[in-house]
């Protein structure tokens, strides 16, 4: 299957458009890549034919291990940082190699996938001459080799001499260890001493990339009532499940327009005896039809662009929620998940360097893409602290799904494409 593979790789890597804007350097970077698709097609194949769901540790572990063998080939130095027992998360993989030349660069990948062990094995499988389906292939173990891909090419050619960059793969992106307090702890402070966060979550094709990602937060509904006969409803109160309901629908009808805003209801349950398990996400409720309910639980999540958008949403929630019905009673909660990741003038910076990049490529512009069409992710940690880019990683389709895909027409390019703004950031006071 391999070496069928690498034809196919080689037949994509006939450099599309012009290329006469480039350097003579960035030119040998270019063939050193297309000379060594081979080695990144083996890791990428290595690696996603190992089982690495957040919550298996030991294929979490795995995984960083061929990483770090990859990425001390680079010339980084690698360590793993453990996390304690009680996270009952893997840990993270780092490497890092320190100089005084250009713009200190921060690599962020993650070495998990959503798919744990207990679900349907996908192994790496090609679906036709340019495409391949396989656990993480996309999101991200794609992306990771092609960080690492752009920085072997570089070390190959001794651009990275004088060069600071700190590589980190986190080992539970998908589900963060709680308290992020901890889990994020090494994460940020690290990103903190450097001057530019590159992103190799999946690409959205050869010209868009993310200079804003929204945030996730969470928010807890409980809502409570006057219990008795059916027949009395709407005489003597409502009960708890027409007040959600209102509550819901008016989060709905008043906060729904807003750009970038959402907000989705993930789980209710109601009756007249209720039971959550918030750590196993299961209710279970009892109630009959000649009952008004006395309680009802809903939960959900609140994605937003900016912390004012966010503060401004969680004030109108709840406004709404304190204009009860007759006989009701409601709370809301909210807690913090990830931060957004804010697009600023810095961000801007980096996406104008890497569109001149693509453009001397031959490739054409790079714009940013809708941060709605974006989940949360770890950049959005550190996104206050430095500049930076997302999307920089594997293109495919159905992420987190069975099935998932990645694009190999247009996977070289995007190696080429890391590792040119990475040699061009690292020449950049």
């Amino acid at each position: 299957m391999r070496k069928p593979l690498l034809i196919i790789l080689i037949l994509f890597v006939a450099f599309k458009g012009n290329s006469q804007s480039l350097s003579e350097k960035e030119k040998q970077i270019i063939q050193y890549i297309n000379a060594h698709l081979n080695e990144a097609q083996n890791m990428l194949i290595e690696t996603v034919n190992i089982n690495s769901g957040t919550l298996n540790k030991e294929g979490v572990k795995k995984v960083g291990t061929i990483f770090s063998r990859e990425l001390e080939k680079a010339g980084l130095h690698s360590e793993w940082v453990p996390l304690p027992d009680s996270l009952n998360r893997a840990g993270h993989l780092v490497a890092i190699r320190n100089g005084k030349k250009g713009k200190k660069i921060f690599i962020i990948g993650h070495l998990d996938t959503v798919f744990e062990p207990d679900m349907p094995a996908n192994p790496w499988k090609m679906l036709n001459d340019s495409t391949a389906t396989g656990q993480g292939a996309n999101d991200m173990k794609g992306g990771d080799v092609i960080a690492i891909a752009a920085l072997q090419a570089l070390q190959s050619m001794h651009l990275l001499d004088d060069a600071t960059v700190v590589v980190y793969f986190t080992g539970d992106e998908e589900r963060a260890g709680t308290p992020t307090s901890i889990s994020r702890k090494d994460f940020i402070e690290r990103a903190k001493q450097c001057d530019v966060a590159l992103g190799f979550e999946g690409a959205q094709g050869l010209h868009s990339v993310a200079t804003a990602r929204r945030g996730s937060s969470n928010w807890k509904l409980s809502v409570t009532a006057n219990t008795f006969h059916s027949s009395g409803v709407f005489k003597s109160g409502y009960g708890a499940i027409y007040e959600s309901a209102r509550i819901l629908n008016e989060f709905r009808e008043q906060l729904s327009m807003e750009k970038y805003l959402t907000f989705n209801p993930g789980l209710i349950v109601g009756g007249s005896d209720v039971n959550y398990d918030e750590s196993k996400a299961i209710g279970n409720a009892i109630g009959k039809s000649n009952i008004v309910s006395p309680s009802c639980y809903v939960s959900g999540d609140l994605r937003f662009l900016t912390e004012e958008q966010k503060e401004a949403a969680r004030k109108k929630m709840k406004e709404i929620v304190a204009h009860h019905l007759k006989g009701t009673n409601a709370e809301i909660k909210f807690s913090d998940g990830i931060p957004a990741m804010e697009p600023t003038e810095g961000n801007n910076k980096i996406l104008k360097i890497l569109d001149k990049t693509t453009r001397d490529m031959g490739i054409g512009e790079s714009i940013a893409g809708d941060p709605g069409g974006r989940g949360a992710g770890d950049i959005s940690y550190v996104a206050k602290y430095v500049d930076c880019l997302d999307g920089l990683g594997a293109s495919g389709n159905g992420a987190h799904a069975p099935g998932e895909t990645i694009n190999l027409k247009e996977f070289p390019y995007l190696i080429q494409r890391a590792a040119i703004l990475m040699f061009r950031l690292i020449n950049t006071d």
